[in-house]
């Protein structure tokens, strides 16, 4: 099993080590200390009273992709012949993914961001990836339920781990808000998943 997660840093280190180089990936070119600027998609430009910084950037082209894919993920769960509880509990947290999805692509529009998964192809801590979800497929009962236990723990461990660290290093508070809002949505249902090992 491929284990992905990396040790807990500090909070205020743990975004910049994580999303400084993922800016470069993503052809981002914003400093912290400016505003974002829009992308080619003629998306609206940003609202001068909320300035975005390349950490705000950052952190929503990291979570959308993870949310969305991780999404796919939790579909296929509750569709197979997952067990029972796992079943529900996929089906249930699919569908908080849908409205958190959709809050990040608000945001993403707000921005003058494209909705382009900056980050395709890359192998990253809590990203759910198209071998993933390929591997998933060919999985059966307990071994099938054992791999999606595994990934979507590390997408809902990263996951928090970012947005807690957006909280804290972010420039907009709309950002900032948004990612208080997952972070503490992620301690639930990690919650909930652990109770499901019992």
């Amino acid at each position: 099993m491929k284990r992905r997660l990396v040790t807990p840093l500090p909070a205020l280190l743990v975004l910049p080590l994580l999303l400084v180089p993922l800016l470069f990936l993503g052809g981002c070119s914003a400093s912290a200390d400016r505003p974002a600027t829009p992308g080619r998609s003629g998306a609206p430009a940003p609202s001068s009273s909320a300035p975005f910084t390349a950490t705000d950037t950052g952190w929503i082209q990291l979570m959308t992709p993870m949310s969305e894919q991780a999404g796919q993920l939790l579909a296929m769960a509750s569709a197979q012949d997952a067990a029972p509880p796992l079943a529900s509990w996929a089906a249930a947290l699919a569908k908080e993914h849908r409205t958190e999805l959709a809050q990040l692509r608000q945001l993403l529009g707000r921005m003058g961001l494209p909705d382009t998964n900056v980050h395709e192809g890359h192998d990253m801590p809590g990203m759910v990836t198209e071998a993933d979800l390929d591997r998933a497929r060919g999985l059966t009962g307990a071994r099938f339920d054992g791999f999606v236990r595994q990934e979507i723990r590390a997408h809902l461990e990263q996951s928090q781990r970012v947005s807690l660290s957006e909280t804290r290093a972010g420039g907009s508070q709309e950002a900032k808000r948004l990612a208080a809002r997952i972070a503490d949505s992620r301690a639930g249902q990690l919650r909930t998943l652990s109770s499901l090992d019992r």
